[in-house]
């Protein structure tokens, strides 16, 4: 009988725990893992001076900006594919709704209709962006990029710039 109630506490206790941090990871922040050199330098600049190998960063998402979809030119965005939704991408806003933005090798402008962004890596040689797949919704959007937690060389915020800064 001893055995079932600490069992039984012991479950109870854990099931409390995976229902909040679920609760946080959904609605306010949670940790997602850069792949790939579209983001270079700001996110996965290249070796890491420990072993000479490369890392991924992992990045602090901030969710609170959904509620209201306010985001700001320069702030780093994770979202869904919009030609596969099992795909997540890591991306620079350039341009929000109402925006003109002209693009880079066809002279071509557009402007950025409602409820839609225009995105952009900061390595434009390696990225697939809105100039392969055009404008995303904002629904698409799954959160903001705030800080590098790992690797802990690279822990710090992420500096919100244009990709006419850089």
């Amino acid at each position: 009988m001893g055995t079932r109630k600490v069992l039984w506490s012991f479950a109870n206790k854990f099931f409390t725990v995976g229902v909040v941090g679920l609760c946080i990871s959904d609605r306010f922040a949670s940790v997602a893992r850069v792949r790939g050199s579209s983001m270079s330098p700001t996110l996965n600049p290249g070796k890491t001076k420990l072993l000479g190998t490369s890392t991924d960063d992992y990045v602090l998402l901030e969710k609170s900006c959904l509620n209201d979809y306010k985001f700001s030119h320069g702030d780093i965005v994770v979202f869904r594919s919009p030609s596969n939704h099992k795909e997540r991408h890591i991306k620079r806003i350039t341009a929000l709704p109402g925006d003109w933005i002209g693009i880079r090798k066809s002279y071509d402008v557009l402007k950025v209709p409602e409820g839609h962004c225009w995105v952009e890596g900061d390595n434009s040689s390696s990225s697939m962006d809105s100039r392969s797949f055009g404008t995303i919704p904002l629904g698409l959007v799954q959160g903001r990029v705030t800080h590098i937690v790992w690797p802990p060389q690279r822990i710090g915020a992420i500096q919100r710039n244009t990709l006419q800064d850089n």
